[in-house]
């Protein structure tokens, strides 16, 4: 869809807002959703939450800043362990405890500025978190798909292989709407070859009522899951900077300093702090709809308040939330083959762009212990608590990092 620019404080006629928002809603739906099918937890709260999470940001951030909060797949490897060992009671703590960071984040931003966040994680530890983020994930994705000994079966590994296949058209062949929402095509084309080969059921969607209320999923306090996430919280931090960057260049704006990087900061920990109390997963901006705000030249915050509210009104369809959990494993599986990946290449591509020399030693030294630690399985215990995966490698990097950070101070030149 083209339009004419339609700037940040605009208010598009309905006729307009309508397709629009709707159009946001499909750039996020399809990654958004995902993340609560892997975890196990209804789609609807997320959605529910999502969008009312999205509505405080805009609101706090003073309606300057256009964007979408949907599901982080930052959360996604530390959630899958802390659920498999603790429940998701404990992880919803984990996800309070992030806001609550975000806040504080927000505070010392006000006080003294971004440096220090570069001073923790410079882009070559960064980089390669974000990387062992996706990697830590594959055994997940083969194992969904039908590419792992224990689960080995033609047909799933067929639906899989067919969803992957639709959704890498969807993004490399196809152009403007098709384009935007390559994961909702491969899941609904997966999904209909399950159907044929007997791999998904309707009764489940036929039962479900029309009208129903997204469950609440009360939070269990626990240490491990805080300890666990305070990795994907750094990540997402990053992220946020990043993408508040990036929409500021798009719309022709300095959004650092109007409504200003505190105040954009402290919005998302207040929407990530209050999902967190009522059962959803935290949530971050998304670069799907900062590129389909590229692409239509539409800035408009009232357009992503439309989406939101039609991300809530959705929320309450009980056939929705059965459809979406309905979904078979195989076709979830074809995505992640896809999904996992890219938040690797992610983390690479980071590593490229900030042109990370790997002539030298430390550089080296970083990017593979981070990575060998991060997808090795190392755990290391530290009294009643584990250190494992991600987080573990993202605490060994970021000590690393200020090791030859200090004996640069002493003179010591590490290369």
């Amino acid at each position: 869809m083209n339009t004419d620019d339609i700037p940040v404080n605009s208010v598009p006629s309905l006729s307009l807002l309508i397709p629009l928002s709707i159009q946001h809603l499909f750039a996020m739906f399809g990654a958004t959703v995902l993340v609560p099918v892997l975890l196990g937890i209804n789609p609807a709260t997320i959605l529910l939450f999502n969008g009312i999470g999205t509505l405080i940001f805009l609101i706090i951030c003073q309606w300057k800043v256009p964007a979408y909060l949907g599901s982080s797949f930052a959360y996604i490897a530390p959630s899958l362990l802390i659920i498999g060992s603790y429940g998701y009671g404990a992880a919803l703590s984990g996800y309070i405890a992030t806001g609550i960071f975000f806040l504080i984040s927000a505070l010392i931003i006000y006080w003294v500025g971004t440096n220090w966040v570069k001073i923790l994680f410079p882009d070559v530890v960064m980089g390669s978190v974000v990387a062992v983020i996706g990697l830590a994930l594959a055994p997940t994705a083969a194992k969904l798909s039908g590419l792992s000994l224990d689960n080995s079966d033609f047909n799933i590994v067929a639906i899989s292989l067919f969803t992957l296949l639709v959704t890498l058209i969807c993004m490399t062949v196809f152009k403007g709407f098709l384009r935007v929402i390559p994961v909702l095509v491969g899941i609904i084309c997966g999904s209909s070859l399950a159907v044929l080969l007997g791999y998904f059921s309707f009764d489940k969607i036929i039962e479900a009522p029309w009208l129903a209320f997204p469950p609440i999923y009360s939070p269990e306090w626990s240490i491990h899951a805080i300890i666990i996430l305070i990795p994907a919280f750094f990540v997402t931090l990053v992220e946020l900077i990043g993408h508040l960057e990036v929409t500021g260049s798009i719309v022709g704006s300095d959004m650092m300093k109007d409504p200003g990087l505190f105040r954009v900061v402290a919005a998302k920990g207040i929407a990530c702090t209050i999902s967190g109390f009522f059962g959803s997963t935290p949530n971050t901006t998304y670069s799907e709809n900062i590129g389909v705000m590229a692409i239509t030249r539409v800035y408009s915050t009232t357009v992503f308040a439309a989406s939101a509210v039609f991300a809530i009104l959705i929320s309450f369809c009980g056939k929705f939330s059965s459809a979406i959990m309905s979904i078979p494993d195989p076709v979830i599986g074809g995505i992640s083959l896809l999904l996992f990946g890219v938040i690797a290449v992610q983390g690479f591509r980071m590593l490229i762009d900030a042109k990370v020399d790997f002539s030298k030693i430390k550089n080296m030294v970083l990017v593979s212990i981070i990575l060998v630690v991060g997808c090795s399985g190392a755990v290391m215990k530290l009294g009643p608590y584990n250190m494992e995966g991600m987080s573990l490698a993202t605490i060994i990097g970021i000590f690393l990092n200020l090791f030859f950070i200090a004996l640069s101070k002493y003179g010591i030149v590490c290369e």
